[in-house]
């Protein structure tokens, strides 16, 4: 089992963005020293909901601040992002770190950023295939042209190429954000990996891996190929001694970040929006994942692992808002739950 941190550099009521970004990267370093197996960066534009605007680019500056921990992102979003452009960012940091990058891509959502940077509504609606194909050519390839409907350009080098690192490693991994059945079959498909989000359950994100499964063997996916897929379970962690007291630390702070976070999500063409209760979504991540002692911290990850057959995790640890307290939660994770999972 690999358990890491997921990051959000999410900004709570009262707090500045450079609170909120100082706290991600000390949690991320953190991480490093307590042992965990990677850390996954979340990216999002104009809301506090997360300050990051470029998670590459913070793994980039964690990837040269650690030695050993693997450095995701989670995700980078395809829809205001050209393929290619991301595609040299992550071969250049797969490159330079040893073989630690990992690449979580994503649809994202209809936001006014696509607005912003200039993609527009179809590339979120409809564009996500073609952009992952070539974003996946571009880090497996020596030469990649492109014909499609939004990509058209004449063949070009690939420089720096993935397969040219020290290292045994072929090129970044690259792990697909899932919500859907349409989403879960383009990665089986294409044989990558899928991140499964906070918000789904144990039954439900076994139900997405039987489909990718089913859709992976469809397409001509080996046996192998299949059984090795390392899906990774989002989730969110807070440990006590107690797990009221773990409860309790998640209730006081994350329902006003996500109160403000999500309520500053401007749709791009004003369609309606369905918002969550933020106390009652914080509770029901409370009752999915690990939150409470240790030990059953380190029950639960087993239970997901068990029924999911996901053995992978990024946890939220910084769900208290507060520096010190991710920083203890985060090395309570590391000293008293993983010796717990073998």
């Amino acid at each position: 089992m690999r358990v890491g941190s997921f990051v959000l550099a999410a900004q709570f009521p009262g707090q500045g963005q450079g609170e909120a970004l100082h706290r991600a990267v000390r949690s991320a370093e953190v991480a490093e020293e307590a042992g965990l197996e990677s850390v996954w960066l979340a990216e999002h534009h104009f809301v506090p909901y997360g300050t990051c605007p470029s998670a590459v680019t913070l793994a980039a500056l964690l990837l040269g601040r650690t030695r050993r921990i693997r450095v995701g992102t989670a995700v980078s979003v395809l829809s205001t992002a050209h393929p290619v452009a991301l595609g040299e960012q992550a071969a250049l940091l797969h490159l330079t770190s040893g073989g630690r990058f990992s690449l979580g891509v994503g649809r994202g959502g209809p936001w006014v950023d696509l607005e912003v940077f200039g993609s527009g509504l179809a590339a979120y609606e409809s564009g996500f295939p073609e952009s992952l194909d070539l974003l996946v050519r571009w880090l497996r390839e020596a030469r990649v042209g492109a014909d499609g409907e939004r990509f058209r350009f004449r063949e070009v080098p690939v420089v720096p190429r993935p397969s040219e690192a020290l290292n045994d490693a072929a090129g970044p991994e690259v792990v697909v954000a899932c919500t859907s059945p349409a989403s879960v079959r383009l990665a089986a498909e294409r044989g990558l990996p899928m991140l499964l989000g906070m918000h789904a359950g144990d039954e439900e994100k076994a139900e997405m891996v039987a489909l990718w499964r089913r859709h992976a063997r469809a397409a001509g996916r080996s046996a192998d190929e299949i059984r090795g897929a390392a899906h990774v379970s989002a989730g969110v962690c807070q440990i006590a001694d107690r797990r009221t007291d773990a409860v309790e630390t998640l209730v006081k702070a994350m329902p006003g970040w996500l109160r403000q976070g999500l309520d500053a999500h401007v749709t791009v063409d004003g369609r309606a929006r369905r918002m969550r209760d933020p106390v009652a979504y914080t509770e029901l991540l409370c009752g999915l994942h690990p939150v409470g002692t240790p030990e059953g911290c380190a029950d639960r990850l087993a239970a997901t692992c068990e029924r999911t057959g996901i053995s992978r995790f990024a946890l939220l640890v910084e769900g208290s808002g507060d520096l010190a307290a991710t920083e203890e939660n985060v090395r309570r994770l590391g000293a008293e739950v993983l010796p717990r999972l073998g």
